[in-house]
């Protein structure tokens, strides 16, 4: 089978460039070419998007130098061949200064197959560099975000636990408000949320923010999500779900998925201001050595795509290779963080996959996630639910331990409005001291994990449990508990409070471990 070529020719003389294609058959290819002699019809050639360019660098009406200046301008990565019987050896270093693959002199046309080839091995070498100097740019950009994620995330926390606490226990003297205090105190803990939401966004660069994974049906995933989709994307743009038979199994975070799809999908509405479709379907495919060399990320085997569509206003090119970018973003201000399309590919990223995207400016953008497939005989990771419980109180005594003011005085209100009895400690020393005083009082101890005095909750709990081992310990942090947990098995709900948390949850978790 003959090589399909499609050929960009600068020649004056239709004989030369006969010879120039009889060779490149001989050679093993199937040309199809388009000869052009000056300046516009080279243009309109370029436009075209040949795969290889041969020139002659003497012309009556255009010249090499200037069609390489045009290639240059174009950004288009095409092998520009010159091929002459006039050309010397100064010219052609010059030449292959300004950006020419190489050179062949007319009377030597034997040479043109392997310097075809060669050139197009070059392409494809510099293409996958400039491709795996992206993924370093990216990969360093991702690592700086998190450093400062890591960096913020727990003072945020804290921070967010007192706006949402307060709100909270106002609100539960709600009779005394009107119904428009409320909905103000109603927004006040949806901002929280949302603030907390961007936090767990910069953790997931900084790897701070473990996943969760289990075995996952994706098409689950996006049928429980459909209902939710439709009120976000509103009433001007059409939801279509096209969910595959048969989808193989993935190992995922559901929460995670559920992000990318969300993030997917309040982009696309913003880019169909005049309505739309929103097309999101599911597949099973099968990547082989031919996708491989097409894309750097991908890996030979199985996988589930995903893929999201939309007939939005698409990506300008110059935008498309930076929408990964954490906080670029074309939105105006206040209406984007930048971080939405940073956010899916580096939850992707975590689960080993990869994403790209397909985008026409007016036509829409495409983006397709492919996951690695579990076999039927791959169980993957599980997760024990747990059960919400009403907002019961109890009597028992709590020690609390936290060296935030505002969060500890918050947190001892919340206790004794649920009835239990509580004793302050605002560093993991002052609470050892509390413990030898009043041991046999307290039931259960509720300490954040990273505190100042040089002992931690983790230090604190040791500490206690020598003494009695069966002692109810719930920890708190900013931090999610497979990063914090050193030792200590925490289970969100269950042990373990990330902040902020809402009144309701440290309820449940309080009575989870007091009545276990």
């Amino acid at each position: 089978m003959k090589t399909p070529l499609n050929v960009l020719t600068i020649e004056d003389s239709a004989d030369d460039a006969l010879l120039l294609m009889n060779e490149l058959k001989s050679a093993g290819f199937d040309p199809t070419a388009i000869r052009v002699e000056t300046e516009p019809e080279y243009r309109t050639g370029l436009e075209a998007g040949p795969d290889i360019i041969f020139s002659d660098y003497t012309l009556p009406q255009f010249s090499t130098p200037r069609a390489l200046e045009l290639l240059q301008k174009s950004g288009q990565e095409i092998p520009f061949i010159i091929v002459s019987g006039t050309i010397g050896e100064e010219r052609a270093v010059e030449c292959l200064k300004a950006g020419a693959t190489d050179y062949v002199l007319k009377d030597r046309l034997q040479r043109l197959g392997p310097v075809v080839r060669r050139a197009f091995r070059e392409v494809e070498a510099r293409k996958e560099r400039l491709q795996l100097e992206e993924q370093l740019r990216q990969a360093q950009k991702m690592e700086s975000i998190g450093q400062l994620a890591g960096g913020v995330a727990h003072d945020f926390n804290n921070l967010l636990a007192i706006i949402r606490g307060s709100a909270e226990l106002v609100l539960m003297d709600g009779a005394r408000f009107t119904e428009e205090d409320r909905e103000n105190l109603k927004q006040i803990l949806f901002a929280s949320e949302r603030s907390a939401d961007l936090v767990r966004q910069l953790l997931t660069f900084s790897r701070k923010q473990a996943m969760q994974l289990r075995r996952l049906d994706l098409n689950v995933t996006v049928k429980n999500l459909a209902k939710m989709l439709e009120r976000v994307l509103g009433q001007n743009i059409l939801l279509r779900v096209d969910c595959g038979s048969d989808l193989s199994p993935v190992s995922a975070d559901a929460g995670m998925m559920e992000q990318v799809l969300m993030n997917l999908a309040i982009n696309a509405r913003d880019a169909m201001t005049d309505g739309g479709e929103l097309t999101i379907s599911t597949a099973n495919e099968s990547i082989g050595p031919a996708d491989v060399q097409s894309n750097s990320q991908a890996l030979p085997g199985h996988y589930v795509c995903l893929t999201v569509a939309d007939t939005g206003c698409g990506i300008p090119k110059g935008h498309l290779v930076r929408i990964f970018e954490p906080f670029f973003t074309t939105k105006e201000i206040g209406k984007g963080t930048g971080l939405g399309l940073a956010t899916v590919y580096g939850i992707i990223q975590q689960h080993h996959g990869w994403i790209t995207v397909h985008s026409e400016v007016v036509k829409g953008s495409t983006f397709r996630i492919h996951l690695p497939a579990l076999s039927t005989d791959d169980q993957g990771s599980g997760i024990t639910p747990i059960t919400e419980n009403p907002m019961w109180g109890g009597t028992e005594t709590v020690l609390l331990v936290e060296d935030e003011v505002a969060i500890r005085s918050l947190t001892h209100h919340v206790l004794k409005r649920l009835g239990y009895k509580v004793i302050e400690a605002e560093s993991g020393v002052a609470a050892l001291e509390i413990w030898h005083e009043h041991r046999d009082q307290i039931d259960l101890v509720l300490t954040d994990i990273v505190m100042p005095g040089g002992m931690s909750g983790l230090d604190l709990a040791k500490t206690l449990r020598v003494e009695i081992p069966s002692l109810r310990i719930i920890f708190t942090s900013g931090y999610s508990p497979e990063v914090m947990g050193k030792g200590f098995k925490l289970r969100d709900g269950l042990n373990f409070l990330q902040k902020p948390y809402a009144s309701h949850q440290l309820a449940q978790t309080l009575r989870t471990a007091l009545d276990k």
